[in-house]
């Protein structure tokens, strides 16, 4: 049989991290393509060699960025299988830091898309991560017209008066979250989410173009253990986590009734493999959630119970600029087309979450940093 060799990009970071010991475990050769950036690692054990203590051995690692000449090209020898996760991430410091996050995700995707269409080489499956940010509001549903609908963003002048739920345009009446389908058409409202909507396409193209079977994750809020904790643009566990560990009560926009799908890092890393490993001639988009929804309030009484921390989430009642009020998963298009479902569940994963953090260094609190640009950048209303 031929041997199987993935590269990842990104792969010293949170998700890529459990890839390696997925794909390793499944066989697979593992090479890793990672910049390091200090946002991500600068507070992370490293070893001897500079890479996180946590990425296996095994894995073939390659020091370098995309956007550098050559260094793309050079890491696909013997490569069969690509997986990109490589990006900045960071909704609301995507706002700020435009043009850098547009360089490093969709400027660095195109890049890398140039090399394999016009370099030889052996890759004959992609996957890249999307985001659930490219649909920008969930999909809801309309009591008294009794169907499904994509609203638009809610306007300035209703955020304004702090009235957070969507409301059906002209009626005003209340429209209800719904499990958000691949169909839903996408309205991105942040950067972030323009980039990751521009690489999914952007790939998904040059996939057909190449004739590469080529499948696009929209990854809903991941949480697990080797989140970067001291990250304040990372996910809202691990920021929760990095408050409450100072002793300071997690921040929470508008009301914290904003309903989310938390998903655990080993089942995304699950997903990915199942692609990589399956015969199907796919391209395509898919929803990698756990398929429930869960409240930012909640997340905050659930992490503080768990560490053990008498301390209540401090409720902002203001509203940051991309975000958006609800949008958790219909995952039954990836269980149809690759028989992939989600398996850990909310309390056991953050339990192993917090198992974890009890064995890593002491976060460093910077969201009151993060807070100052966003306000400076008049990103926070």
């Amino acid at each position: 049989m031929t041997t199987r060799h993935a590269l990842i990009t990104g792969g010293a970071g949170f998700i890529g991290s459990h890839l390696v010991d997925e794909l390793l475990k499944r066989g697979f050769e593992v090479s890793v393509l990672d910049c390091l950036l200090p946002q991500v690692h600068g507070d992370a054990e490293m070893a001897e060699d500079g890479w996180p203590v946590y990425l296996d051995p095994r894995a073939r690692r390659i020091k370098g960025n995309i956007l550098d000449d050559g260094v793309f090209e050079a890491s696909l020898d013997g490569i069969t299988h690509l997986v990109h996760l490589a990006a900045s991430v960071g909704v609301g410091q995507s706002m700020t830091n435009i043009a850098d996050y547009t360089r490093n995700n969709t400027m660095a995707t195109a890049v890398m898309l140039d090399v394999l269409s016009r370099c030889s080489h052996r890759v004959e499956r992609i996957a890249v991560a999307s985001s659930m940010s490219v649909y920008g509001e969930g999909e809801y549903w309309s009591p008294a017209a009794k169907t499904s609908l994509a609203p638009p963003l809610r306007s300035n002048e209703q955020l304004r008066r702090r009235s957070w739920e969507l409301e059906g345009e002209g009626s005003g009446e209340a429209l209800e979250p719904v499990p958000t389908r691949e169909e839903k058409p996408l309205h991105p409202a942040s950067i972030y989410a323009i980039n990751k909507r521009d690489q999914e396409e952007m790939v998904l193209t040059v996939g057909r173009a190449l004739d590469i079977p080529t499948t696009a994750l929209r990854l809903f809020n991941v949480y697990g253990s080797r989140q970067a904790l001291s990250n304040p643009y990372t996910g809202v566990a691990a920021i929760f986590i990095s408050r409450l560990l100072n002793g300071e009560p997690p921040l929470v926009f508008e009301d914290g009734e904003q309903q989310r799908d938390f998903v655990h890092v080993k089942d995304v890393a699950d997903a990915f493999a199942t692609v990589l490993e399956s015969d199907k001639r796919v391209w395509g988009a898919f929803n990698v959630g756990s398929g429930r929804s869960v409240s930012v309030n909640r997340i905050a009484r659930t992490l503080a119970r768990l560490l053990r921390k008498n301390i209540a989430p401090r409720v902002l009642d203001q509203y940051r600029v991309g975000d958006i009020r609800h949008c958790f998963a219909d995952v039954s298009r990836i269980e149809k087309t690759y028989a992939f479902r989600p398996r850990r569940e909310f309390e056991d994963g953050m339990e192993e979450l917090i198992s974890w953090v009890a064995t890593a260094r002491k976060p460093i609190d910077r969201s009151s940093r993060s807070m100052a640009e966003l306000s400076q950048g008049r990103m926070v209303v």
